[in-house]
């Protein structure tokens, strides 16, 4: 695993991942949706995308050099996958669309794969250039708890109206959440807490980094 940009060209590259996002912390559901993404979309490699300068971010996000490193504790291990860290590099917002455009480019003929979650399909439209998104990548949905799957959600609903394409990643929903893990952390909740919802070496950078340790 390297974190950086596109890796070994010996093995032809046909599917391409892309998992983005604040990753602040990283925490065992983003593992779990990692290791299913790998196996349902049969990916030959899969970019972990921490998000540099947040447009939709209210709160501001942990520096960006302890989320790259948390990334890396939490995915490392994991053959096919690279934390990329271009959106932390790219000067100004961070947008989806400028990173597929550099992944098309730099995978040319291959499939990209965006993977988001509920949260991140229902505010969709409202991301920059989503119709050239569509066009680059298939959209893959995970479930979040709090958020209706297509099945339950009402008929004619105008966020959803018409739907947004997308297939669904098939995955246990789970509550944990990284909102919620901070506000652990704040609280002063020992590593081996931490460490039941966070892989165990993310647990043990967060205690001797002191992160989170501010009301979030």
């Amino acid at each position: 695993m390297s974190s950086g940009r596109s890796n070994d060209r010996t093995v032809p590259v046909r599917r391409v991942g892309l998992f983005g996002g604040a990753f602040d912390p990283p925490h065992r559901a983003h593992r779990l949706l990692v290791e299913s993404a790998l196996d349902v979309l049969r990916l030959d490699r899969l970019h972990i995308l921490p998000t540099g300068r947040a447009w939709h971010k209210a709160r501001a996000l942990s520096p960006a050099e302890h989320r790259l490193a948390m990334c890396e504790l939490a995915f490392g291990d994991l053959g096919r996958v690279c934390v990329d860290r271009r959106e932390i590099d790219r000067p100004g917002d961070s947008y989806t669309i400028d990173t597929l455009d550099e992944l098309a480019l730099e995978y040319p003929g291959a499939g990209l794969f965006l993977i988001i979650g509920e949260d991140q399909l229902a505010a969709f439209k409202t991301w920059k250039r989503w119709p050239e998104v569509l066009h680059l990548a298939r959209l893959v949905v995970a479930g979040r708890p709090g958020f209706p799957s297509p099945a339950t959600r009402v008929s004619g609903d105008a966020s959803d109206d018409p739907p947004v394409p997308h297939l669904r990643l098939p995955l246990p929903l789970s509550p944990i959440s990284s909102t919620a893990l901070r506000s652990m952390a704040s609280a002063g909740a020992a590593p081996q807490e931490l460490a039941a919802l966070v892989p165990e070496a993310v647990a043990g950078y967060i205690s001797t980094h002191s992160l989170y340790q501010q009301p979030s």
